[in-house]
């Protein structure tokens, strides 16, 4: 027979995530763009961000990259950001070359010591995509690419919130 000590913690839980209640927030990072650019997830307040975790070696990666523009730039009026984080093993040249020749029009970070990795999970496949609210709480990890029908449904929803 399960206790007030066991049931209540559990009760409190199930409510939680009934309620969407039970988000994890984004970590702290700090990181460097590839613009020599120092930043920190405490610029991301009140805007929803998109930090898509990537590397020029994953065929994914670079084929879903035109769909990540697109979206940044339908939504980025609206208070939508984005960020794309090259993943520690990835050759800093190819980053730059490919966001160079690719024109990407949000920040670029080269993660040199997969700490900002660490810090989402870790992360350790890609693409790994991280939707977060204005309120700097993690709605939604994509591995994989996104459905981007859904992910733009989910922007609409976030940017629409207070």
């Amino acid at each position: 027979m399960l206790s007030r000590r066991t049931l209540l913690p559990a009760l409190v839980l199930i409510g939680a995530a009934l309620t969407g209640c039970a988000r994890d927030r984004a970590p702290a990072v700090d990181y460097t763009l590839l613009n020599g650019q120092k930043a920190s997830s405490q610029q991301w307040a009140g805007k929803v961000m998109l930090v898509n975790f990537w590397a020029t070696s994953c065929a994914t990666c670079v084929k879903e990259m035109p769909q990540i523009v697109a979206t940044h730039q339908k939504f980025k009026a609206r208070g939508l950001d984005t960020l794309a984080v090259a993943m520690s093993y990835d050759p800093p040249a190819f980053v730059s070359k490919f966001a160079e020749t690719r024109g990407l029009p949000f920040g670029v970070a080269i993660d040199n010591t997969g700490s900002v990795a660490q810090a989402f999970g870790p992360v350790q496949m890609t693409p790994t995509t991280f939707l977060i609210n204005k309120r700097g709480e993690i709605v939604k990890r994509y591995v994989g690419e996104p459905d981007f029908a859904a992910l733009h449904g989910l922007i609409e929803q976030l940017l629409a919130e207070a």
